[in-house]
């Protein structure tokens, strides 16, 4: 007598599956792992006191830059520049772009934590052969088979693998929104730098022409001693060489300036028509230099190159748990249901529907070493990626100092010019009035001279480093950064 079929036990069934996914776990194993590389967390720290013996007092407001730093110099010509130059850049667009791509990105990842729903239709114009598996009536006809059909999935994320990818996109668009902000600041920088080497140009015509009028008197004076027969015609043509000289130091000022307005044309998303529009910079004076008393802790949170490394790091390790994760069993739960016939007549009646659910395990077995070297890959950005980290905070903790020291200087090499400028102009003078009383000859005031126009084109060039430097700092304080967190 035959014995009834027993129904398993659905508990013994499952730990069976249990243990077979815990079998062959095994089967492909992830091996040793190397040690992460570290990010340098101890930079900041070591750098306090060359950074904080330049910030203010405690009691003075903060001096982070602001976002539009730039209007600080009063000079509408110069924001309206920098905004063309933003609005029109190629390079802003391109960062903007990859930030864009970076959210698509994101939605793709984040997909995968969604359930998927499909839908299908199917119909199939079908002859049956006459000698197959398929019966009379049906063999040698031509029949309609018809296939309509939903379906559902959705996969378990046990080991975090699809969260993992998601952590890894969002890190990937915090990332090029710093990048964007770089872009951001460096456009303008390129325009404020280009603005300032407009003003340096326009100061340095102006001593040009003070020197033009300077050795055109020296000139007249020294042709009216030789008609008083003083002097010789040697010492006239010693004086007249200064005068077509200046002339043309006059000529090459004018060239630089034509380039630089071109440039700035450029800059500022404009045709060359453009540059001719620009006109004489009036900029505020330099600010006086300093920085926020929170420096250096807070400058790793500015400086928007670091924050995108930083998400770069992040999304590196959001990489690394996504390739560890495919080394274990994926489970997709799935549903379906729809209905299937021969002929429309019958496609929707009852006894034409089907459906099916159950799970779908799946495990790497033999996968010729690609998961392994996919892992090692990853781990290996990971690495490259703190190590880009850590090469830009040093460098940006020692930018910061070499402004400030640079700064600090300039203050002192500034007081040093003015008195090697006062100590020129009155050898100058004094020449000059010797050689009227004929006590000296013309060589001394042709010395004189020329380091009262040294020492002009000096400190006009100190002035302009002034503002290079303030700019030079604003850079190197993030260009007013706060990052955003997405």
């Amino acid at each position: 007598m035959l014995q009834p079929t027993r129904t398993p036990d659905r508990s013994a069934c499952r730990l069976a599956l249990g243990a077979a996914i815990l079998l062959l776990t095994g089967c492909v194993s992830m091996g040793p792992q190397p040690t992460p590389a570290r990010l340098n967390v101890d930079a900041a720290a070591h750098s306090t006191r060359a950074l904080s013996a330049q910030a203010l007092p405690a009691s003075a407001p903060a001096l982070w830059p602001a976002q539009d730093w730039w209007r600080a110099y009063g000079d509408p010509q110069l924001d309206q520049l920098v905004d063309g130059a933003r609005a029109a850049s190629p390079t802003i667009a391109a960062a903007l772009a990859r930030v864009r791509q970076a959210a698509a990105l994101e939605g793709l990842a984040a997909a995968a934590m969604a359930p998927q729903a499909s839908a299908t239709a199917h119909p199939v114009r079908q002859r049956y052969s006459d000698n197959g598996s398929v019966p009379k009536p049906l063999a040698g006809s031509w029949q309609w088979a018809n296939d309509l059909g939903v379906s559902l999935g959705y996969e378990l994320d046990f080991w975090g693998k699809n969260a993992a990818g998601v952590a890894a996109a969002a890190g990937r668009v915090n990332a090029r929104q710093a990048e964007a902000q770089a872009a951001r600041l460096a456009v303008a920088g390129a325009v404020v730098q280009a603005y300032l080497q407009l003003d340096h140009l326009y100061t340095r015509r102006d001593l040009a022409e003070q020197e033009l009028r300077q050795r055109t008197r020296i000139a007249d004076l020294v042709r009216q001693r030789v008609a008083a027969q003083l002097d010789s015609k040697a010492e006239l043509r010693q004086a007249e060489i200064g005068v077509p000289s200046a002339r043309g130091e006059i000529a090459a000022l004018d060239e630089a300036l034509a380039l630089t307005r071109g440039q700035l044309a450029a800059l500022s998303g404009q045709g060359q028509d453009a540059g001719a529009t620009i006109a004489r910079p009036h900029m505020a004076p330099a600010r006086p230099p300093g920085v926020p008393a929170d420096i250096p802790a807070a400058l790793l949170g500015r400086r928007p190159e670091l924050v995108a490394l930083r998400w770069q790091v992040e999304a590196a390790s959001g990489d690394i748990d996504v390739a560890k994760a495919q080394f274990y069993p994926t489970v997709n739960l799935t549903v379906s249901g729809g209905l299937a016939s021969l002929g429309f007549d019958r496609l929707v009646q009852g006894g034409s529907r089907t459906f099916a659910a159950g799970p779908l395990v799946t495990l790497p077995l033999l996968d010729g070493e690609r998961l392994r070297s996919n892992l090692a890959a990853r781990n290996a950005d990971y690495d490259l990626a703190v190590a880009q980290y850590n090469g830009a905070v040093l460098e940006a903790l020692r930018d910061v100092s070499a402004q400030l020291t640079s700064l600090r200087w300039l203050g002192e090499r500034r007081r040093e010019q003015d008195a090697a400028l006062g100590a020129a102009e009155e050898a100058y003078a004094l020449a000059e009035q010797r050689y009227r009383a004929g006590l000296g000859n013309f060589v001394q005031v042709l010395i004189a001279e020329t380091q009262v126009v040294a020492q002009r084109r000096g400190q006009a060039d100190l002035a302009a480093r002034a503002y290079t430097l303030d700019v030079h700092l604003v850079r190197a304080l993030g260009g007013g950064f706060q990052a955003a967190i997405h």
